[in-house]
């Protein structure tokens, strides 16, 4: 069975990245789902563990990091984040298409451990929408927001690392951008218009 593919998308705090994804997923014709990564940061207002991250306490997170059970791991804005092997190789081996919406320092990582992923980054056209976006989520205080724009602007520099660029200043758009990326890599070789 041939290997699913691996699509790893990244963009700074405020990108719409998770949005995008989401959004996709919900009208995906593919096999293809979302890897759940582990965090030690607190969750959210309505984010269920298991389900948008596998919250952990930082002592179970060093634990894992020893056993060899990331694929890739960082420290992002005072909190570890990982993706863990086996919610990418499992489905992957399966055939279906996994999604990672990682940093990218991770990013990098993976690249290297799996040099057949497409990498996308997502962004707005310019810095104040990402922080108007980080405004309005209302879950970041002032020196949060102040930490996730600096951050933002090293990430935008890695932009063209990337295989491909979406930009994000319309959400059908860059859900359309996004589609057809993914759909290249299902249909690849098998006929099958996307």
């Amino acid at each position: 069975m041939k290997s699913g593919p691996l699509i790893i998308v990244s963009g700074p705090s405020g990108s719409g990245k998770s949005t995008v994804i989401e959004r996709l997923l919900r009208t995906s014709r593919w096999p293809l789902h979302l890897s759940v990564s582990a965090t030690t940061r607190s969750p959210r207002r309505r984010e269920k563990d298991g389900v948008h991250y596998h919250f952990w306490t930082p002592e179970q997170f060093k634990e894992e990091v020893k056993a060899g059970a990331f694929l890739e791991w960082a420290r992002v804005h005072g909190n570890s984040y990982g993706t863990l092997r086996r919610e990418v190789e499992e489905p992957r081996a399966r055939g279906e298409g996994v999604i990672l919406d990682i940093d990218v320092q991770g990013a990098a990582q993976v690249r290297q451990q799996c040099p057949d992923a497409v990498t996308v980054f997502v962004r707005a056209t310019n810095l104040k929408t990402h922080e108007d976006r980080l405004r309005k989520r209302g879950s970041e205080d002032e020196s949060s927001i102040q930490r996730r724009l600096k951050a933002a602007a090293g990430e935008l520099a890695h932009a063209t690392e990337y295989d491909h660029l979406v930009i994000n200043d319309d959400l059908d758009a860059a859900i359309a951008g996004l589609r057809a990326i993914v759909s290249r890599q299902f249909d690849k070789g098998d006929g099958n218009a996307g």
